[in-house]
């Protein structure tokens, strides 16, 4: 099928046990994941949190050059957004015009350097990569937990504090950032990518639904997704620590729900490429599947055999996703 449509593409055959990181689903089973019921008020409560950030100047700093790689000067930047002083790195061509801009998410791991994330989707593109609030290294807080387990549970007591919610508005901010210092990211009716893998694609999912200025994005094994469910299956990665605090605390739920990426994706009417996995020890694919399933706009799955290990063949499947994702945002916004 089309570009606009739903396409799927399984790659290959990967086997996974009953009880293990395929949780006993099959690609049937994952396509019939659902979306837990959703807060009557919860588009009111992101739309209200996007429009604050709105009303919040980004002020970015352009700070040292890091590394350059692949025809890009890659530096550090400081913006505001709403939660306080954020930190980023900002990829920019050593030569020639911008025509495009992206917001690049990161794994839980937080963010050492552009690494995988350059050279980007489409030519004539920047790109910011924004490092989320407590995470390492240049995101660093004091008193907010640098490790994914305690990251992940800060402030879970109520959603006006839940530290996921300074994450989303990250990536509202990093937006604002780069527009300001790179005005011609998204010229002429232009607006820009978004790419998030695991963590990052849980928060993009989160934040794209209320902000216009993004055109298509990229979800990579994402988590958040059906947080009742989730909440069912053991895994290594932080949805434990999310687990086992929902199991001695279930009130915690109440406010997950509002943070829970498939029912943000309802909202999500832009294009999305998702790549899920059949078999993650670290986001159980059911949750990932969720996000995807509940995209509201036109959406391509690509299917992957493993997330978050090494697995046979993941080279070439991870080299047929770059393609993929090139010919998507492409189509969106070439």
């Amino acid at each position: 099928m089309g570009w606009g449509g739903y396409s799927l593409c399984v790659v290959s055959s990967f086997c996974f046990s009953v009880g293990g990181p395929g949780r006993g689903y099959g690609l049937e089973e994952l396509l019939a994941v659902g979306v837990p019921r959703e807060p009557a008020d919860f588009g009111r409560f992101w739309r209200g949190r996007r429009d604050a950030a709105a009303r919040v100047e980004p002020r970015p700093l352009l700070g040292e050059v890091v590394e350059e790689r692949d025809g890009f000067r890659v530096h550090e930047v400081f913006y505001d957004a709403l939660g306080g002083r954020c930190a980023a790195l900002l990829a920019l061509r050593c030569d020639g015009p911008v025509r495009h801009g992206f917001v690049i998410g990161h794994g839980y791991g937080g963010r050492k350097d552009a690494g995988a994330d350059i050279p980007l989707p489409l030519a004539e593109s920047a790109a910011i990569l924004p490092i989320a609030p407590g995470l390492p290294a240049l995101g660093l807080r004091p008193g907010v937990p640098s490790d994914p387990d305690g990251h992940v549970l800060h402030g879970i007591g109520s959603r006006d504090t839940y530290l996921i919610g300074d994450c989303v508005a990250a990536v509202w901010g990093a937006a604002s950032a780069l527009l300001e210092l790179v005005p011609s990211a998204a010229l002429d009716g232009r607006r820009l990518g978004y790419l998030g893998e695991s963590f990052g694609g849980g928060i993009g999912a989160l934040a794209l639904p209320w902000d216009d200025r993004f055109a298509a994005a990229g979800l990579t094994v994402p988590t958040f997704g059906n947080h009742p469910l989730r909440c069912t299956l053991p895994c290594t990665g932080s949805g434990e620590s999310v687990r086992t605090h929902v199991r001695e605390h279930p009130e915690a739920l109440d406010v997950l729900a509002y943070f829970d990426a498939a029912t943000a994706a309802t909202h999500l009417r832009i294009p999305v490429l998702s790549a899920c996995a059949l078999f993650d020890p670290v986001v159980p694919p059911p949750g990932q599947f969720a996000v995807h399933n509940a995209l509201a706009g036109p959406r391509r799955l690509e299917v992957l055999d493993a997330g978050h290990l090494p697995y046979p063949g993941e080279p070439e499947q991870r080299r047929q996703l770059g393609q993929v994702t090139s010919e998507f945002f492409g189509s969106w916004m070439g």
